[in-house]
């Protein structure tokens, strides 16, 4: 990473910051809360922020709290574009990347609620015809490994398949299965993508519409979609690499369950408030969402199909749950979701509970090198098991390895 001077980072993040608030609340002025309960200022947040992203070097950040499946918070600081000096707003589109599987996920769990789908039954049961059969050959060798027929919608979103991350990770860009569907978990990217066809083979459906009609238009999220528009061309946030290039905003125009998704922190933390809640399904469904399924024990989330274990990780009790990763908290059941590429570094966490959530967007990758300094000096780290999502803080020396 090129040196870069502290001081001009500093300015940056002061000048550029967005007045620090909390989230307009009908019931009266919401009280912004630490994990553990006591109570957090909000010009605390803001000093903590612009302070790590001149340490990080990271030139754009938004964040949001959610206290009692509330929006207390919302900021962002810094650029969304350094050359032209804009700044990173509140409204600002954002890339959501991964977490776009979060709320994919939940409304998959809509339709099983509806009793449209069912996690248990295999995906062969809902396509018209086998799978190696679709997408010009990028199931093909599957028509070989009787396997594929095993899957299943619980198995998709609890990344269980066997698959690589994607099948173009592959020497030969095909999709395999290198292990017994449903026996161990390894991040797949391509499962989630699966469970969107199924929903567009199998059911017929408009997945991007399904998410307007039962996600955005519920949460009023106005600024999200899986899909690119032009009328965001205004103000949307381009992105910064680890040595700080620059990288256009990527027009997605391809719906993709497993990362396509913009969105604004604002409209983010409207789901996820709404989320915890219990907003959109039954109490029970819910619960299946976050119940702890399939227990996690590799020593890191990548390299993907590993077969290594970590029991010193044992403490955090790592399962799968649908579209979520949960965790031992110091209060109880949590669970978090992160998102990444080379230009993006986002991360949610929660504690069920006290429907209590952290969420970050950041147009900069080097943002992910601040996040466990930021919870831990303002809302207060819950026990999130950082070392197995491989965040290695900007004030210690990264692993050889990595």
């Amino acid at each position: 990473m090129p040196t870069l001077r502290l001081a001009a980072f500093a300015a940056l993040a002061l000048l550029a910051a967005t007045p620090t608030r909390a989230a307009p609340d009908p019931g009266g002025a919401p009280v912004i809360r630490r994990f553990d309960g006591r109570p957090l200022e909000a010009a605390a947040i803001d000093h903590e922020a612009r302070r790590l992203m001149a340490a990080a070097h990271v030139n754009g950040l938004a964040m949001a709290v959610i206290d009692g499946g509330r929006v207390v918070y919302v900021n962002s600081w810094g650029r969304r574009n350094v050359e032209k000096d804009l700044p990173l707003q509140r409204d600002t589109i954002m890339y959501g990347a991964s977490i776009t599987k979060f709320v994919f996920g939940y409304m998959v769990m809509q339709l099983v609620d509806e009793g449209r789908l069912d996690l248990d039954k295999p995906i062969k049961d809902y396509l018209p015809q086998p799978l190696w059969m679709y997408d010009d050959g990028y199931y093909a060798l599957l028509k070989d490994d009787p396997r594929w027929e095993k899957l299943t919608l619980r198995i998709l979103l609890q990344h269980s398949t066997g698959f690589h991350n994607f099948g173009f990770f592959e020497p030969d860009e095909k999709v395999h299965i290198h292990f017994e569907p449903g026996s161990r978990y390894s991040y797949s990217g391509e499962g989630v993508i699966l469970a969107q066809r199924v929903l567009e083979w199998g059911l017929g459906l408009d997945v991007e519409a399904e998410m307007q009609r039962r996600v955005w238009d519920r949460f009023g999220m106005t600024r999200t979609s899986l899909r690119w528009r032009p009328e965001w061309n205004g103000n949307l946030a381009d992105g910064y690499a680890l040595d700080g290039s620059f990288e256009p905003h990527d027009e997605r125009s391809n719906v993709r369950a497993a990362g396509s998704m913009d969105t604004t922190i604002e409209d983010l933390a409207r789901f996820y408030a709404g989320f915890m809640r219990g907003e959109g399904l039954s109490p029970e469904t819910r619960t299946e969402m976050l119940r702890p399924q399939l227990p996690i024990r590799t020593p890191s989330q990548f390299p993907v199909l590993s077969e290594a274990v970590a029991p010193e990780l044992a403490r955090y009790r790592l399962s799968a749950a649908l579209s979520v990763v949960t965790f031992r908290s110091k209060y109880g059941l949590a669970f978090f979701k992160g998102g990444h590429n080379e230009w993006t570094g986002n991360i949610s966490i929660c504690v069920e509970r006290t429907k209590r959530c952290v969420i970050y967007l950041s147009n900069d990758v080097r943002a992910e090198s601040l996040f466990q300094r930021l919870t831990e000096a303002t809302v207060g780290d819950p026990g999130m098991p950082w070392s197995w999502e491989s965040y290695v803080p900007y004030d210690q020396a990264r692993p050889a390895s990595q």
